[in-house]
């Protein structure tokens, strides 16, 4: 009798310490579980808000910053490139100050956005622009001039060469307390240029200007000087190493004239 009831305490023990120990197995189990089931679940909601706000809590936020963008216009580019190909429910941001962008996403998005984000994260190609600019009087050359600027792509390079002439634009006060009051304009070269990448091309915007100063003319009892001024814009396809001629300009009442040229070398 006494060994029977043993047999049974024993028994009755082990299914209390079985009881007892299996809702610690199932807790174990269930934050699993309950990530697969969630997930799962969120798929089979009919909308994509509902599905989005289901999805929140695995939502992760990365910061990648731009290495070789130095413009902000460009970095504007490939945040736009980024939004317009992902999720819609992707948040995407500029931090200007930072030159880093901001993607808030799921885990199994992120490394695809950073790989397109480095992918469009590039150096410009820099070219040499070598100007030319030749003044004939009729087939004899007079004199010919050489300027050459580094340009990169999608950026604007400009350079001055001259000097700056005041010009009177007023007068305040009434006998001797007049004051002039003077701007200044300026006079020589001007180069102004944009490159843009056009296949195995190069499209040019570019723009030269020369001036001078001529004979003053009295204006008002004040001696204004005569601005002479040669002015070429306009847009033109390079090959590399292949001269070309951006333009030619007759000089009024005269038989000279200026033969403008130009050639894109690549760097190295």
């Amino acid at each position: 009798m006494s060994s029977t009831l043993s047999r049974h305490t024993g028994v009755l023990s082990l299914l209390v310490l079985t009881f007892a120990l299996s809702p610690i197995a199932l807790a174990a189990q269930a934050p699993a579980d309950t990530a697969r089931n969630s997930e799962a679940e969120c798929n089979k909601l009919p909308t994509r808000s509902e599905r989005n706000d289901c999805e929140e809590p695995r939502i992760q936020t990365r910061t990648i910053f731009l290495k070789n963008v130095t413009e902000q216009n460009d970095a504007n580019e490939i945040m736009i490139a980024v939004r317009n190909v992902s999720d819609p429910g992707t948040k995407i941001y500029m931090l200007s100050m930072e030159n880093a962008i901001v993607v808030s996403t799921y885990p199994e998005q992120q490394d695809r956005i950073e790989s397109l984000i480095h992918t469009l994260d590039r150096l410009h190609k820099s070219y040499r622009l070598a100007y030319t600019i030749t003044e004939l009087d009729g087939d004899k050359t007079v004199s010919t001039q050489h300027m050459s600027m580094v340009a990169v792509v999608g950026q604007r390079t400009s350079v001055k060469e001259g000097d700056k002439i005041p010009l009177a634009t007023g007068t305040t006060g009434e006998n001797n307390s007049t004051q002039t009051q003077f701007t200044y304009i300026d006079v020589g070269m001007n180069f102004d240029a944009t490159i843009e990448q056009q296949g195995d091309g190069v499209s040019l915007k570019s723009k030269v200007e020369q001036s001078s100063v001529g004979p003053t003319n009295t204006i008002a009892g004040v001696a204004e000087p005569v601005i002479r001024q040669t002015v070429l814009e306009g847009t033109s396809n390079l090959t590399l190493g292949k001269p070309v001629m951006l333009g030619s300009i007759d000089v009024p009442t005269t038989t000279r004239r200026f033969d403008i040229a130009v050639v894109l070398e690549p760097i190295k």
